[in-house]
């Protein structure tokens, strides 16, 4: 993984600075603190901030082809890069170094922009082809590494991260969206290519834009994962749970190559549990584990973390979270996710890439994305007890299948059966809402967008009628599973998940993380698994638990799921407020951002203070709050551009 950013002129003709090039880059050193490469003629710059992994020798970036027409810097990985690279050279083509990235000039030879379609692998690229005058920008499929873009004064600007755009020009605008802020307290993300910053926008994951001088034209996919496109896999359970043990076991094999130390994040659950065991069985190398525990017992898995590790024979490392810590770097967590986020989840995240690199660990592997595409999720199973209920409402087993349901949470929505009648209810049949399964979820964004100022929203405004005209189309036909894993793959996990939790917190310290359930193979195999293998009555990934026989202990496998979770209005209202809460929640700060409505945002705050352990909506408003607070803080009013006089380790500097 790395950084990238760099500029295309549209119709405006500055003259080509180095400078802004290296403000934009030095943003990301935190992504690739081993060295820049820039490339710059009369149309286009680009900048490479490097995290090295694969050829540290000769894979210094940007790279070119044989006639040095075409260019290109990446982020990421093209796990694939060897076979493509015995297809090019027998193709006839040259190459400098050994490097995945270079694969990619010769392949756009072959292939045009189709050559996408070859690459097995996360990656953001810019790719700019000098002969025909174009900048191409592209996104992995699944959306694991970031990009965006803007236009401003005639040029184009883009960037792995925000912050590297802003860098370009002081008078690129840093306005908080009130739209996309309300979309963020509803949907817990902002949905499709908007980001929180008016004017700033995100690639969508599989697709492509082009840059030229005729403007910045419109994204388009290149792969889209679709659910139930096809026909269902063929075979017998048995045989099925061997085909995805098989396609698992080769994303890890392809995922392990490195020059550099590999380990694994284990957070005691099934999946992250399943890739360590997988990892073992690919290398003869010591593997490294790295794990989060909690002061808190509600949130702690250590016990469960010690048992694989213990049983894998892993070099294990562990973090402690207190409270405390999680209020500690909160800011920092805010200024690398860029966007306001509802839960603290991310900064134990944080706290977990610092150990990795602590331990010489810039490469990790974890679990993420097997809960959307393999049935993982408890809003899964919420939405097949409340399908039950609406189509049985006097069952006997009512009250049972509802205490089923968030057992883990200190204050679960069932603890009564009133309460829970209550929270779940719905006229809604399952098969005539295109989100049944996520209605639960989006009534407490009602909550939550009621602290907005009046400035902020308007009656108009619908968060719902956003996300119906952004994904509607391609869920029609599928059954309210489907669609609910829908949602959860091509919203939460690109522009949330993998986003705030995922690249930026393992980046934030340069820990670059590898997900071996996103390997588009696997993706796709899950696509066509039926519901009821994914999820058998209540039991989670069932098919995966299938696959993974004999991996693991019996007692990891057949544990029943705890989400990932950290202590959110503990975090910040124990003992003693941190100073920065204090004053980014005081009335006279919130009449300077003037986004929240001051009287609801104090009166949250003494419910707080009185009392720190508050309902799930109060714990989202509160996170929810302070972070965009933190957000304006850092980007609106006291954003400013630091970088050096020059940058001591440039390693390449193309002039043409």
């Amino acid at each position: 993984m790395s950084g990238i950013a760099g500029y295309f002129n549209i119709q405006a003709s500055p003259k080509g600075s180095l400078r802004c090039l290296e403000q934009m880059v030095w943003a990301l050193r935190h992504r690739g603190p081993d060295g820049f490469g820039f490339y710059q003629d009369a149309l286009t710059g680009l900048a490479h901030a490097r995290l090295c992994t694969i050829d540290p020798e000769t894979g210094w970036q940007p790279v070119c082809n044989e006639d040095r027409s075409v260019w290109v810097i990446a982020d990421g990985e093209i796990f694939n890069h060897a076979a493509l690279r015995t297809q090019l050279v027998q193709q006839g083509h040259r190459f400098a170094g050994h490097s995945d990235t270079e694969v990619l000039v010769h392949l756009y030879e072959e292939k045009g922009v189709d050559f996408l379609l070859e690459l097995n692998g996360q990656y953001a690229i810019a790719l700019y082809d000098a002969r025909r005058q174009r900048l191409f920008l592209a996104r992995d499929r699944m959306g694991i590494c970031p990009l965006f873009y803007c236009r401003h004064q005639g040029r184009c600007y883009f960037g792995s991260e925000m912050k590297a755009v802003f860098s370009a020009d002081p008078s690129l605008p840093r306005q908080i969206d009130s739209q996309v802020l309300h979309d963020i307290f509803t949907c817990w993300s902002p949905v499709g290519a908007d980001t929180v910053f008016a004017g700033m926008r995100q690639l969508l994951p599989g697709h492509v834009v082009e840059v030229s001088a005729q403007g910045i034209g419109e994204q388009r996919p290149y792969w889209t994962l679709a659910y139930n496109s096809g026909p269902d896999c063929q075979g017998s359970v048995a045989e099925l749970a061997e085909e995805l043990r098989a396609l698992l076991t080769d994303a890890v094999r392809l995922r392990v190559q490195a020059d550099v130390p590999i380990g694994a994040y284990l957070s005691g659950g099934l999946d992250s549990s399943v890739i360590a065991a997988l990892i073992r069985q690919c290398t003869k190398t010591p593997l490294q584990t790295f794990a989060v525990a909690f002061d808190d017992a509600v949130y702690d898995e250590r016990q469960e973390q010690l048992r694989v590790s213990e049983y894998l024979q892993t070099e294990h490392e562990r973090i402690v979270c207190s409270y405390a810590d999680i209020a500690r770097v909160f800011p920092e967590v805010i200024f690398h996710a860029e966007t306001p986020i509802i839960r603290t989840a991310p900064a134990p995240m944080f706290l977990l890439s610092g150990l990795a690199r602590e331990h010489g660990c810039p490469v990790v592997l974890s679990g993420e994305g097997s809960d959307e595409i393999l049935g993982g999720y408890d809003l899964f199973k919420e939405a097949k007890v409340r399908a039950f209920i609406s189509v049985q409402p006097d069952s006997a087993c009512r009250a049972m299948l509802l205490k089923r349901l968030y057992p883990y949470l200190a204050l679960s929505p069932t603890r009564s059966a009133g309460y829970a009648r209550q929270f779940f209810a719905t006229t809604v049949h399952p098969e005539s809402d295109l989100f049944y399964a996520h209605q639960p979820r989006w009534k407490n964004g009602r909550f939550l967008t009621g602290f907005l100022s009046d400035s902020q929203t308007t009656d108009q405004y619908s968060s719902l009628e956003k996300i119906h005209a952004f994904m509607a189309s391609s869920m029609q036909g599928q059954d309210f599973f489907t669609r609910a894993q829908s949602v959860e793959s091509r919203l939460l996990l690109p522009n949330y998940l993998l986003s705030s939790q995922g690249d930026r917190m393992g980046m934030a310290h340069s820990v670059a993380g590898r997900y071996p359930f996103l390997d588009h193979r696997v993706v796709e195999f899950a696509a066509r698994i039926p519901g009821r293998l994914k999820m058998k009555g209540l039991q989670e990934k069932y098919l995966l638990k299938k696959a993974v026989h004999g991996l693991l202990p019996a007692a990891t496998v057949q544990r029943k799921k705890q989400p990932y979770m950290a202590p959110d209005i503990p975090s910040f209202f124990g003992t003693a407020v941190p100073p920065y809460v204090e004053h980014l929640l005081s009335p006279a700060y919130l009449s300077t951002t003037q986004l929240f409505k001051t009287a609801m945002v104090a009166s949250l705050v003494e419910k707080c203070r009185a009392k720190s352990r508050q309902g799930f909506r109060e714990n989202m408003a509160l996170v929810g709050i302070l972070s965009t607070q933190s957000l304006y803080d850092q980007f609106v009013e006291n954003w400013r551009v630091e970088c050096p006089a020059s940058l001591e380790k440039t390693k390449k500097l193309i002039r043409m």
